[in-house]
């Protein structure tokens, strides 16, 4: 704001001697004043220019923008994945996705296991009597047999008039069965022709006589009015006509030599799926039915008969009749409970109702994920306080509790927080200081597929099952990124599509036409801000600024060179149409560009990122800096990087025993000096266990811990070819150190003896001749070298000549380099800026210093002309007196 002097008056109007000081005053400090003017216009000058400089800076940073999707080598290898039918999955493809047509057919999807205990009356309520429990959970798989439910021997009514129609319901459907239906494999059949509904197969048991029956078999003997036959499955066996003393005729010794065969009798038996086992003549004989069919055994006599089944010789016999009915097991198709229904389901051996149990299966440890304990005691042993003991714990399970309404109504309800089929939980509980687990827990809790399951399982842990162009494929999870590479499915419903794999060029485009348009932009700003027009004479406010000009020409200069170090077929912007028009823009010419993406596709990236390119397999390009020169490095590795371990000193037994209440205090990647956070208890499940199972169990259980899993830490463990229990970090290098030492039960030393952790190390070597920064696997070129901030990974290979590494740095990359030197706090823009601004102070400050000698000046003025007045005043009073006196001389004359 212009500053102008205020002027006094020394009284109104004139002075005393009639003299105007004021108007006097006033044009004498409007010529003083006129400098300020000048002041003035350079504040608005310098204010102009700072808020040119603030649009250039705008301009640039726009600009700087347009060229971030040009620096990702990601963009410049875009392929897009488009699936017929949505619906079914959806699909994004990465930089290594391969174009192509894939037909998919997904028959099932992946899901976690959910198990629900019974009821309770409250939430809250105590369970147990608070005795100290470890509750253990594993993370595996079930192998082997069924899950489903096993029926009871068919009744005696059912074997008479048969299973009527509509006495049976299975999840929902009717089994039409009828007074036929009077056998085991009747009724399977006719669940099974159900299946397709009910997702529910039924299997026919074998059917088998007692093996007490022929514990006591009489030698017959018939007198002359008397016979004999015995039969099986309807088929005759032996008979005895009349007057057959005991011995002569059919004896247990000659039922064995009859049913050994061959013969016609051992054939028909045969025929009719009938098996033979055992020996009457030691008691053991026994007859089973494979396919679950009913089995009669009926002795028919006649008259007074003596000896037989269960009858000494000499004892009367008056015939029997046995008939034994088998038993069915269903068998749900996605190991789902099984609702029983009907108006009279225990005519077919079943009990209406939901359930359903695994049934000769096994479990098997997944090591590679982490699981853990938790204990209950006094403090939380109610359904709530195992709910969130559970949470709390990050165990790979997580807890609810679900109400049905009825008199029990709570349920606790336990997840794994992963899909697929190695995601089934086995929960064992333990007790503490040689006391056994709390009996009320274990009832509740305990839960091993090969054994006691006092859960429900509501939903199996199964996995996504798929097929590529033919290709059966399994995957634990509903996202899938191993099947076809470089592309990822999302797996949402059974169906089956067709999917196309296409290069991107649309991302590629549309960058390259975003940067032309924003370089357009700010030579635009550019040429606005230094023209000069010779009609009008006005120039623009940045006229012959040399921080303008300089920018403008720096990215001139580095759009018109071409890249250094690109191993490809482009190396200049010419190449793929963009080049300088006469005013300085840039133009696109779109036929040579769709040329230079369809002939040289994977050589765009290098022409506009900072890419990075190494010969060995094994040795990876991770990032560079802004002090990364371009060029071909050799690269040499003098030592490998390491990893931690601890490697047991013998081979372990057969089976190893851990106690109850066994933790182990594991340290894992410590510090110098000792983070006490890298320290934990490691509770190990009690039980007995093989090689394998131990060494699945300690990994899960270490990498189960919280702290670690927070700081990204874990550890594998193996058993290695000499039968001993081997543990790595997953970490590389000097960070890389594990320790295991007791804490409670079982010692760690009954499993490593006195084996001594070994420390990893750091891989070691140079980049084009030059130090390095080893750390883990990467090698970081040294500061001040020509590879300085150039980072690669050897994950693999041996020490020596490891080949090279080349690195060139695109135009985007530059370009963004530049402009960031440009914007930055000792940035061009920013010094020209800061010195615009202490021009506007310092000529604020001149200004306020010339009004400071405005206001002297005009003082003095103020003195001197009021010391004038005063004197005309006083020359104009003589003047008066002499006029006066004068007059009075000539008067008196």
């Amino acid at each position: 704001m212009a500053i102008t002097p205020t002027l006094s008056s020394i009284g109104i109007g004139a002075g005393a001697s009639g003299l105007d000081v004021n108007a006097i005053i006033d044009k004498l400090m409007t010529a003083e004043a006129a400098p300020l003017g000048t002041f003035d216009k350079k504040t608005a000058s310098y204010q102009a220019k700072l808020s040119a400089m603030g649009t250039l800076s705008g301009a640039v940073s726009t600009f700087q923008n347009s060229l971030s999707s040009l620096s990702n080598t990601n963009n410049f290898r875009a392929v897009s994945a488009t699936p017929a039918d949505p619906l079914v999955f959806t699909a994004t493809a990465g930089a290594k996705a391969v174009p192509g047509s894939y037909n998919i057919s997904v028959s099932q999807l992946a899901q976690a296991q959910t198990l629900t205990s019974g009821g309770n009356v409250s939430k809250l309520s105590t369970i147990g009597l608070g005795a100290k429990t470890t509750i253990s959970f594993q993370l595996g798989a079930v192998a082997g047999g069924t899950f489903g439910i096993a029926g009871t021997p068919l009744g005696g009514s059912t074997l008479l008039t048969g299973v009527s129609n509509g006495s049976l319901t299975i999840n929902g459907t009717a089994i039409p069965t009828d007074s036929s239906t009077k056998s085991a494999r009747s009724l399977a059949d006719a669940i099974n022709a159900k299946s397709s509904t009910t997702g529910v197969t039924a299997t026919a048991q074998p059917v088998s006589s007692d093996a007490a029956m022929f514990s006591g078999f009489g030698s017959i003997s018939t007198n002359a009015s008397s016979t004999y036959s015995l039969a099986v499955g309807g088929i005759e066996i032996v008979t005895q006509g009349e007057n057959v003393a005991a011995g002569s005729g059919i004896t247990a010794a000659s039922l064995d030599t009859t049913l050994e065969g061959p013969n016609a009798v051992s054939n028909a038996l045969a025929a009719a799926n009938i098996t033979v086992t055992g020996k009457a003549a030691d008691g053991t004989l026994k007859f089973t039915r494979a396919d679950g069919s009913n089995l009669n055994i009926e002795e028919v006599v006649t008259g007074d008969t003596r000896g037989g089944i269960g009858h000494a010789a000499g004892a009367t016999n008056d015939g029997s009749n046995v008939t034994v009915a088998g038993t069915i097991t269903l068998a749900s198709g996605n190991a789902s409970p099984i609702n029983i229904g009907g108006s009279n389901p225990a005519a077919a051996g079943l009990t209406a109702g939901s359930g359903g149990a695994y049934m000769g299966t096994s479990f098997t440890q997944d090591g590679t994920q982490a699981t853990g304990s938790v204990v209950i005691d006094a403090t939380n042993n109610s359904l709530q306080g195992i709910r969130d003991a559970i949470n709390n714990a990050s165990l790979g399970v997580t807890a609810s509790i679900v109400s049905d309404g009825t008199d029990k109504p709570y349920h606790l309800v336990l997840s794994s927080t992963k899909t697929g089929a190695n995601s089934a939980m086995k929960i064992s509980l333990s007790g503490s200081d040689g006391q056994p687990a709390d009996s009320a827990l274990s009832n509740l809790l305990s839960y091993d597929p090969a054994g006691t399951q006092n859960l429900k399982q509501n939903s199996a842990a199964q996995n996504t099952m798929l097929s590529v162009n033919g290709i059966p494929i399994t995957n634990s999870s509903n996202s899938i990124d191993s099947a076809i590479e470089g592309v990822t499915l999302n797996i949402i419903k059974v169906g089956t599509t067709t999917m196309s794999v296409s290069k991107d060029t649309t991302t590629v485009k549309t960058s390259i036409n975003g940067f032309i348009k924003a370089y357009n932009d700010l030579n635009g700003s550019i040429a606005k801000m230094t023209s000069y027009d010779t009609e009008t004479k006005k120039a623009g406010i940045l006229l012959g600024d040399s921080t303008v000009q300089s920018i403008q020409t720096q990215l001139r200069k580095q759009l018109s060179t071409s890249i250094t170090g690109l191993s490809g077929n482009l190396t200049t912007l010419g190449q793929v149409g963009i080049s300088f028009q006469k005013d300085g823009t840039l133009s696109l010419d779109a036929t040579k560009l769709d040329k230079a993406i369809s002939e040289n596709f994977n050589d765009v990236a290098g022409l506009f990122a900072a890419l990075g390119k190494t010969s060995d397999s094994n040795v990876s390009f991770t990032s560079s800096t802004a002090a990364t020169k371009p060029g071909t490095y050799a690269l040499t590795v003098t030592s490998m990087a390491s990893q931690g371990t601890l490697t047991a000193a013998a081979p372990l037994p057969a089976s190893t025993v851990i106690d109850n209440d066994t933790t182990w205090n594991v340290t894992l990647n410590d510090t110098e000096p000792s983070v006490a956070k890298n320290t934990a208890k490691v509770t190990i499940p009690a039980g007995t266990y093989t090689p394998v199972q131990l060494a699945a169990l300690v990994q899960s259980s270490i990498n189960g811990v919280k702290s670690f899993s927070d700081a990204g830490s874990s550890v594998s463990a193996s058993i290695d070819p000499s039968g001993r229990l081997v543990l790595v970090t997953a970490r590389y290098g000097s960070v890389s150190n594990l320790a295991v030492s007791t804490s409670t039960g079982t010692p760690p030393s009954n499993i490593f003896g006195a084996a001594t952790p070994v420390k990893g190390t750091d891989v070691a070597g140079t980049i084009g001749g030059q130090p390095v920064i080893g750390s883990g696997q990467t090698l970081t070129g040294a500061p001040g070298s020509d590879a300085d901030g150039l980072k690669v990974e050897i994950t693999g290979g041996g020490i020596g000549d490891r080949g090279t590494v080349s690195f060139s740095q695109g135009y985007a990359y530059q370009l963004n380099n530049m402009a960031k030197a440009f914007l930055g706090t000792d940035g061009m823009i920013t010094n020209r800026s800061k010195g615009l601004n202490d021009s506007i102070n310092d000529v604020a400050k001149q200004r306020d210093k010339f009004s400071d000698k405005l206001t002297t000046i005009e003082a003095r003025y103020r003195a001197q002309y009021t010391r004038l007045d005063v004197s005309l005043n006083k020359l104009q009073g003589t003047q008066t007196y002499l006029t006066q006196q004068l007059a009075a001389i000539a008067a008196n004359r």
